[in-house]
Formats: structure tokens, C-alpha cells, sequence
């Protein structure tokens, strides 16, 4: 089976999308989903990309199966490090991602961080947050989408040059291979070959230092975004021989 491994439903305050819907869009594609809904403790609006985790288990354990798993998209923050950590212990979660959504105690999704910043420092400050709460979120399964300041950058060219920022990324791929934590490949921005080929060299270090395991995701937030540009996501693990796993009970299952 493959898995659509980052997706996310109406528990998510950034999407409206019916767990029903999202099923049937993934059954008409032949694939299998995880929701990956989001939390994230330092949001600044009380009770925004916050859920109830036992009502979210309540309502989708009767879907659980073979198509679908129940997964969590838990930013990391150094200052709620201990209470992200209750979360992954205290929920029989299948599959915990770790993502970068804030810098600083700032939204990098804001057209603000940006302001009057140069690219260079933004970028490895984006990075030197991304290594210091990977070493606090040791346990999450996958680290999402490396490349998720791209989408909001305000800069003329947003994108990641391994070779500009090769030591902070190395330390990120030494530390995730180390603790057998998987990378990502979001297929959310694989639309376009330019985006692919600039990826490309941080997949295949990560490969050359011995990392051995990509999940897949789309990070759709409607029904339609499902398995969107996954075929270009495969692509790149084949490229850069890599293997897809997708993870069920907390265990890499392959593709």
C-alpha cells in the first residue's frame, strides 16, 4: 500500500476537510492516508492549532485500518518541549511528525519575520532552530518538510541551496540519522523542476550520510490535494536511493 503520510482534517484549524471525503478521495487514487492533524502549543491565539486529542481519537478509531492511520503534526518548540513530549507518550499515535513553524517566537508563515531581514541569516537562523528542537523532539518518526520557509518567503528567490547552508543542514541530517528519524519528502511544492533539482542535493546527502528512509506527504488540506505530486516525491527517493516507508504503530513499513 502507499500512503499518503501528511494530511490534514477538520481537527486542524487550517483545514475544514471531512475525514469521510478525505477517505474516499484517497480511495479513488488507490492510496492510504495518515491525518496529521496539527499542534502547535506555542500558537499565539488561544486555542488555535490545538485540538482535543482524546475527541480526535474518539471519532477516527472507527476508520483505523489498513487505508488509514492516526498520526499528529506536533510542532517543535524548545519551551514546550516537556508537554510536546506528554503528548507522544501519553496517545497511541501510528505515526508523530516534527515540524518547523515557528522561529523566535514568530510564525514564519507571517509576512513580518521577513521583514527587513537578509535571506542568508534568516535561512540559517531557520535552521539553527530547526537543529535545536530536533535535539529536544528526538522521538517524532519523520522531520517535515526541511524546506517549509520557501513557501512564505518574501525574498525574489526563496529557494534552499544545500551548498550555501551545508553545515547547518548536515547537522540536521547527522542528528535525524542518528536517532533513526526519518525525512520527509513533501510533495506539496513538487510542481515545479527547479524546485525538484534544488532539493535533489539535500536528499542525496542525506543518503551519503547514511540516512536510508523517506515518508511521503502532501500536506493537503482538501480532498483534492491528496496524493498530489506524489509520483515526483518517488521520483526523488528513487533518484537519490532512498527508501519509502510510511509508518503504522510507531514502525517504518515499507512501500
Amino acid at each position: 500500500m502507499i500512503f499518503d503520510s501528511h494530511v490534514h482534517t477538520e481537527f486542524s484549524t487550517d483545514s475544514q476537510l471531512k475525514i469521510e471525503s478525505a477517505l474516499e478521495a484517497a480511495k479513488k487514487l488507490k492510496l492510504g492516508i495518515i491525518s496529521t492533524d496539527h499542534i502547535d502549543l506555542n500558537y499565539p491565539e488561544k486555542g488555535k492549532f490545538i485540538f482535543d486529542i482524546d475527541n480526535y481519537f474518539n471519532k477516527y478509531y472507527k476508520y483505523r485500518g489498513d487505508n488509514y492511520l492516526i498520526g499528529v503534526e506536533i510542532g517543535m518548540t524548545e519551551e514546550y518541549s516537556d508537554e510536546n513530549r506528554k503528548i507522544n507518550e501519553n496517545y497511541d499515535f501510528d505515526y508523530v511528525i516534527g515540524s518547523i513553524h515557528f522561529v523566535d517566537g514568530i510564525d514564519i508563515y507571517e509576512k513580518i519575520y521577513y521583514k527587513g531581514k537578509e535571506k542568508s541569516s534568516t535561512y540559517r537562523r531557520y535552521f539553527q532552530a530547526m537543529i535545536n528542537c530536533i535535539k529536544t523532539h528526538e522521538y517524532v518518526d519523520s522531520l517535515a518538510h526541511i524546506d517549509y520557509i520557501c513557501r512564505y518567503a518574501t525574498y525574489e528567490d526563496s529557494e534552499i541551496y544545500y551548498n550555501e547552508y551545508a553545515e547547518l543542514i548536515d547537522e540536521v541530517l547527522k542528528f535525524i540519522i542518528d536517532k533513526g528519524i526519518a525525512l520527509e519528502i513533501n510533495s506539496r511544492r513538487l510542481d515545479k523542476a527547479y524546485i525538484i533539482k534544488n532539493l535533489i542535493p539535500i536528499y542525496k546527502r542525506y543518503r551519503e550520510m547514511g540516512g536510508n528512509f523517506v515518508t511521503i506527504g502532501s500536506d493537503a488540506h482538501y480532498d483534492k490535494n491528496i496524493g498530489m505530486n506524489i509520483k515526483e516525491a518517488f521520483s526523488i527517493a528513487e533518484e537519490c536511493n532512498l527508501r519509502t516507508v510510511y509508518y503504522k504503530n510507531r514502525k517504518p513499513e515499507y512501500m
